[in-house]
């Protein structure tokens, strides 16, 4: 067993700076080395974080530094890139942002990469530390909701920056249940301007191989959660059973109501609460590989096919059958698809975040 893994960080933005103090606090990993474009700003976070060697090319530092784990925290058209760079590094394991990818094209290749290296990686569904994420967890796992019917997952933002989350927890308290279909529809088109190329809105469904049905709405259209003021939390995830149901707001805490009543308890998104068990995580994958990642890249890329899946549905219309027959450039079809309408948006704050 390694005593003290060595990491590198690519990208200095607040997600990168999130990752790279909680590997620098972490007496397991020591960070040698940063990297950004902008000097000002490695500079910055360089003399923040014990000075380790820096650079402005990932490919070159990460050479130099030849880490045990290379994380980038980057641009999501920049994935299949600097996941070849973590590979050629050496690197035991990679972590890296959601979404996994910005196609199914580009996701199978990654995948196909990361396994004819032998390389472990995680992606950061980092949410699911939280205190009140895991009380719905427990409470789900325990049985106190009877016989699980139904999943789902709202959130107010935008396609390639939300739904990667809400799946991933729906899974999660589905027991990663495989899906066998999904089912959707998009509309506006205001968002594949962004950075996170995204239809305005997107709802569908997902059939799981032991009759759980998902339920998801992302975007313009999706409901407000009026316990929530910060726009970007207005998330709600939760589990109905025969027996009752329990939800976590992700800026709002969670509750529940089963056979034993009605109870609830605070929580909200806490990068400094939820990032250390992330980390920790990763120490314990790599001291162990039965001690595989929450947040490991097979769980990713299940979820990963099923927002792709609901993608080609809006393309192609009707059910799509999971996993994927065959791989495309949703963002591009989409845009292609979608037609030129103003989208139809679920309140005020939701007019001014997509500009109608």
């Amino acid at each position: 067993m390694t005593s003290r893994y060595r990491v590198l960080v690519v990208g200095m933005g607040k997600r990168g700076m999130h990752h790279a103090a909680t590997f620098h606090a972490n007496p397991r990993c020591e960070l040698a080395g940063l990297c950004d474009i902008d000097p000002g700003r490695l500079e910055a976070a360089a003399s923040k974080l014990g000075n380790p060697k820096t650079g402005r090319d990932a490919r070159s530092l990460a050479m130099e530094v030849r880490p045990d784990i290379f994380c980038f925290c980057t641009l999501p058209q920049l994935r299949t890139e600097l996941v070849e760079v973590g590979i050629e590094s050496g690197a035991r394991l990679i972590a890296f942002e959601k979404p996994l990818a910005m196609s199914s094209v580009e996701g199978a290749a990654i995948r196909q990469r990361l396994e004819a290296a032998g390389v472990k990686a995680v992606i950061s569904h980092q949410h699911r530390y939280g205190a009140h994420y895991q009380k719905v967890r427990e409470i789900v796992a325990s049985g106190a909701l009877g016989r699980i019917h139904t999943v789902y997952g709202t959130a107010t933002g935008w396609m390639t920056h939300m739904l990667s989350h809400l799946v991933d927890y729906t899974q999660w308290f589905n027991d990663y249940t495989p899906a066998q279909w999904v089912m959707a529809q998009a509309a506006g088109r205001g968002k594949f301007k962004d950075v996170h190329a995204s239809p305005d809105y997107l709802g569908g469904f997902i059939q799981f191989a032991n009759g759980v049905r998902g339920i998801l709405e992302v975007g313009a259209g999706a409901p407000d959660v009026p316990e929530v003021d910060y726009w970007w939390r207005k998330c709600r995830i939760g589990a109905q059973g025969s027996d009752g149901f329990a939800e976590v707001l992700t800026g709002g805490g969670w509750r529940a109501v089963t056979k034993s009543g009605a109870s609830g308890g605070p929580g909200t998104m806490n990068y400094d609460a939820d990032m250390p068990p992330y980390i920790q995580e990763m120490v314990d994958w790599l001291d162990d590989d039965r001690r595989v990642h929450s947040c490991n890249f097979a769980h990713a890329y299940q979820g990963f096919e099923i927002a792709m899946g609901l993608c080609q549905s809006v393309i192609e219309g009707g059910q799509v059958a999971l996993p994927l027959a065959r791989t495309m450039d949703e963002i591009a079809a989409l845009q292609a698809r979608i037609p030129e309408r103003t989208v139809l948006v679920s309140m005020a704050a939701n007019a001014k975040e997509y500009g109608v």
